[in-house]
C-alpha cells in the first residue's frame, strides 16, 4: 500500500505546530526527497485550510481499520444454492409440462 507523501508532510507540519503553507509543504517534501508538484501542493494546502485538527486527530485510529479479518458471510452461499435449485426445478417443471402437452 503506497502512502501519499503530501498527506504525511501535512501531518509533519501539524505535529511540529507549523503553518501549512505552500512554502512549508514544499520544504518538507524536498527534505524527504520528493519533488513537489506545484498544482498538488496548492490543492493540498487549500483542502486542509479549514480542517478542524482537534476533531480530526482525536478520531480513534482503530476505527479506520478492522481489528481482524471480517468473517465470511455464511448465509450467502446457502441462498445462492437455494436459488440455483429453484431455477433447476422450474426448468424441470417447465420441461415436464411441455412434454405433457405433446404426449
Amino acid at each position: 500500500m503506497k502512502v501519499d507523501p503530501y498527506l504525511h508532510a501535512v501531518l509533519v507540519l501539524k505535529g511540529a505546530d507549523k503553518d501549512i503553507t505552500e512554502e512549508n509543504l514544499k520544504a518538507v517534501l524536498n527534505a524527504i526527497g520528493v519533488t513537489p508538484d506545484e498544482a498538488k501542493v496548492k490543492v493540498i494546502v487549500e483542502a486542509v485550510k479549514d480542517v478542524n485538527w482537534e476533531e480530526a486527530l482525536q478520531a480513534p485510529v482503530m476505527a479506520a481499520a478492522p481489528a481482524g479479518p471480517a468473517p465470511a458471510p455464511a448465509e450467502a452461499p446457502k441462498e445462492e444454492k437455494k436459488e440455483e435449485k429453484k431455477e433447476e426445478k422450474s426448468e424441470e417443471q417447465a420441461a415436464a409440462g411441455l412434454a405433457g402437452l405433446f404426449g
